[in-house]
Parts: structure tokens; sequence; C-alpha cells
């Protein structure tokens, strides 16, 4: 065999071997395949507490702020269990959201209202609603599991100086405010920088960007600041996070509903 042909043989070989490779991954498999790692990521967090700070503004630009605190439980084979507490103004002193996250069902919601001193159930059909007033629906506010969405990987784009991939998921679940959502994952970390929210008409109805994450533990990353701005109402909501504790050492019984009406 001629010396000249074996490097041409071998370029072959290798531009088949690129070509065969790019149409293994599918854009759908490489899309869950960036979510996947994503989450694999953020496993074996156990427990989790966060003081935070909600910041409501209307069209016009005036704001009001509550105090919150959160707590959050991580489940084996399952969804996170959460508790979100109200702490000021006085108007709303005590309210608590308890949500259990599934990976398949529908996720199970209790608001106590202690105007009323009842736990009232959140239908699944009612998740697209505002919580407590602002731009975040009680399904922003659960856990995002891997099988409540199918996904598509778009493209790699730069946002604000960082790599990220663009991917586009679609809630599984019919009673979704949304049909569907871009996220920008950076490659870095695979932590989610920004998503687009596109209503039940395929419009763009939201968008949320999360900044100045810091890393607890040596492993997980969480936010100092997240952003809901509402593109059909002009209003926004901030969340300010702060004091994270790891390994509180928290039970199912911190997140019964009997906990609801207790938590301080």
């Amino acid at each position: 065999m001629s010396s000249r042909l074996l490097p041409r043989i071998a370029a072959t070989l290798l531009t088949l071997g690129v070509a065969w490779s790019a149409q293994a991954e599918t854009p759908e498999e490489k899309g869950l395949a960036i979510a996947q790692e994503a989450d694999r990521r953020a496993e074996g967090y156990g427990d989790t507490s966060v003081t935070m700070q909600m910041i409501l503004r209307n069209r016009a630009g005036d704001e009001s702020v509550r105090e919150i605190r959160s707590r959050s439980l991580e489940v084996a084979d399952d969804g996170d269990k959460s508790l979100i507490i109200f702490d000021e103004p006085k108007d709303v002193e005590g309210t608590a959201l308890l949500t259990f996250s599934h990976k398949t069902a529908d996720d199970d919601r209790w608001l106590y209202l202690p105007a009323l001193k009842r736990v009232k159930r959140i239908a699944g059909r009612n998740k697209s609603g505002p919580f407590m007033g602002s731009e975040f629906s009680f399904e922003d506010l659960g856990s995002q599991e891997i099988e409540k969405y199918t996904y598509k990987y778009l493209r790699n784009e730069t946002l604000d100086g960082q790599d990220c991939f663009v991917i586009e998921r679609y809630p599984v679940e019919q009673d979704s405010g949304y049909t569907r959502q871009v996220a920008w994952i950076d490659t870095a970390e695979y932590r989610t920088q920004k998503v687009d929210f596109y209503d039940r008409k395929e419009t763009l109805l939201k968008t949320l960007t999360t900044s100045g994450y810091q890393q607890y533990l040596d492993k997980y990353w969480r936010p100092d600041r997240m952003d809901m701005v509402n593109h059909q109402t002009g209003k926004s909501t901030t969340l300010l996070f702060k004091d994270y504790v790891f390994g509180n050492g928290y039970t199912d019984r911190d997140f019964d509903q009997a906990s609801l009406k207790t938590a301080r």
C-alpha cells in the first residue's frame, strides 16, 4: 500500500468517525444529558435552610418587602420537600407553604393561612397561579425534577461572559402554566443562569435570571439573587438569599402538615 494513501485513509476514517459521533447524539439526547449532569451535581446535599428577602415591584416600580425563611429536605428516589415561612410584614406573618415535589406525579402543596387558622391544599390545576402576589408561581417553587420535562439542546451561547448551553424543556404535565422554557446553563459548573418562560399561547411570559453564585461544602452552588420579570404585566420579583446552612438534621417530621401551623 502506498505510504501516501495511509494518511488519506486515516483522515477519511476520522471524518467518518466525527460524522457518526455527531449523528449518534440527537438534540433531544444532548438536552437530556445536560439536564442530567446539572441534576447529578446538585445531588447529596441532605438538607438546607436559608433566609430570604422577597421584593415585589409593580409596573410603576413601587416596592414592598417580605422577610422569609425556607428549608428543604432531599428525599431519596423522589423530589425534595420544602417549607417556606413568612415572618414579615405583619399581614403575612405565619403564612407557610409546604411542598412535596415528585419525579413523575404532580407535586403536593399545602398553604397555611394564619388569619383563617387552616391549611389549604393547592390543587394541581392551580399551580400556575402567583405565589403570595409574586411573579413566582407555585410551579416555579418546587424542585425541578428531571422527569417533569422533555428536553432539546439548541446551541451554545455566551451570556454575561459565560459560555452556556441553551436548552429547551417542555413540561410533561398537562396543567403546567408553560408550554416550554428556554434555559441557559453554564458549561463550567452546570448552573442555571437564565430561563425564559412561555405561556400557554406560546408567548414569552417571564424571564428568570440568577446571580451571585457561591459554593458551599466545596460542591454545592447556590445563588445570592433571583430576579423574575413578567414581560406581560411589567411587574417583577426579586429574591435575595443569605445564611445558607447545610446539615440541619431535618427529618420528615419537620415537613408534615402539622409543621405548617407550628413553624417558627
